[in-house]
């Protein structure tokens, strides 16, 4: 699975106002009801859901990059947001390097296997140094969506 698969303009925050772990959770969760991709009613049980998983140990892969996840009986499919940071945001990361790039995404939950394999196609694109060395440097929401299109799912380390 790609991630360019999930995203559209409209679910992409190029500048996250949130600077704090938690409130940036929000901010995603929000930009998904307001863009009328997941309904208002299960804002709350998205909330917990990702506040739960969080609680457990963070979704901060390392790198500058977090990935919440969350499951839910209350959604069809698999649903994305993209956010950047230029500031980064201290997400308590495996590294403890401050988060640039979160992709949070809520999975029904009769769909495990789906939530394995998204996971896994974000962490392999944001292994990659160019990558996100290119999202940094990305100037609007149709660079951002052109680089998750064009790039395979490569396993590079630091760059």
């Amino acid at each position: 699975m790609k991630l360019a698969s999930l995203l559209t303009p409209a679910q992409v925050i190029l500048d996250l106002r949130s600077e704090d772990h938690m409130d940036s959770i929000v901010e995603l969760v929000d930009h998904l009801i307001s863009n009328d991709l997941i309904d208002v009613e299960i804002r709350e049980e998205v909330l917990q859901s990702l506040k739960d998983r969080e609680d457990q140990i963070s979704t901060g892969i390392g790198y500058g990059v977090a990935i919440p996840h969350a499951f839910s009986d209350n959604v069809d499919k698999v649903t994305a947001v993209f956010g950047r940071s230029k500031s980064g945001i201290d997400f308590e990361s495996l590294d403890n390097a401050p988060v640039n790039f979160i992709v949070l995404f809520v999975v029904p939950r009769k769909d495990y296997n789906m939530h394995l394999q998204t996971l896994a196609a974000i962490a392999k694109m944001f292994n990659n140094c160019e990558v996100r060395q290119q999202l940094a440097d990305a100037e609007d929401v149709e660079a951002i969506l052109e680089i998750f299109a064009s790039r395979p799912s490569r396993i590079h380390s630091e760059c």
